[in-house]
């Protein structure tokens, strides 16, 4: 059985990826998965947050470095989608290119590459869309997968802005969100377009009651890692797209 060392770029205050993604991975068949994180200080979820933590990145790969991860995961999606149309193929170019000045051989991803990365491999062109952010930034997420080619059909954003309370946002309150859009002509739902918002209950649920293809951060970046990694997409009860 194949083992993979996920390394992940985390704000401080997330405490969801270190959860869902390893409850995601270690369903998979074929291989084990261990996880080796790093922190950037976060607390609020606005434009001066997300800077001052977008500068503490080159130290959290330095440290990640060090356990030569398989595969590095930003796992971000807002703090770079924030910055601007095509911002995480520069990221990940960069992390890539520090990475490599190490001597590491690991490949890079980040949470908001993996969200186009998925949307393309459900082939969905019309989406829909959750966030937990204030309204600007949720705007830039939205103008970010335009810039994608996506055309976004609707979207919610749920106007939090501590880190940490977007980290208990209940479920039922993500899916009341869900149902106020309109979903007429949509290939696929986001439900939730941040790895710190709880998705991993609902993407099934979502899949099942709206009748198509439901996606979220977490289940994206799980997708991208097992790409990366030249591994089956083969995860039971996790959505559509990791069982491609």
């Amino acid at each position: 059985m194949k083992h993979v060392r996920v390394g992940l770029v985390v704000p401080s205050s997330n405490v969801t990826v270190e959860t869902e993604m390893p409850a995601l991975l270690r369903r998979h068949p074929d291989a084990s998965f261990s996880f080796h994180a790093s922190r950037m200080r976060m607390a609020k979820v606005s434009p001066e947050g997300l800077a001052a933590m977008n500068a503490q990145r080159e130290r959290c790969v330095l440290e990640l470095g060090d356990a030569a991860p398989d595969v590095l995961l930003y796992a971000c999606l807002v703090a770079l989608m924030a910055a601007g149309p095509g911002e995480h193929q520069r990221v990940e170019a960069k992390v890539a290119e520090q990475l490599a000045a190490g001597g590491a051989e690991t490949k890079v991803r980040s949470s908001a590459g993996a969200l186009t990365e998925g949307l393309r491999a459900l082939k969905a062109q019309r989406i829909a869309l959750v966030t937990p952010y204030l309204r600007p930034l949720a705007e830039k997420v939205v103008h970010y997968l335009e810039a994608e080619g996506f055309a976004v059909a609707d979207w919610r954003a749920l106007e939090v802005e501590d880190n940490a309370e977007v980290g208990r946002i209940p479920g039922d309150r993500v899916m009341a969100a869900a149902r106020s859009l309109d979903l007429t002509g949509v290939d696929a739902l986001v439900i939730s377009a941040c790895v710190q918002m709880p998705s991993l209950e609902l993407v099934e649920q979502a899949e099942q009651e709206f009748g198509l293809p439901v996606l979220s951060a977490a289940t994206a970046g799980a997708y991208s890692i097992l790409r990366a990694n030249d591994l089956p997409v083969a995860i039971p009860h996790a959505g559509s797209l990791l069982t491609a």
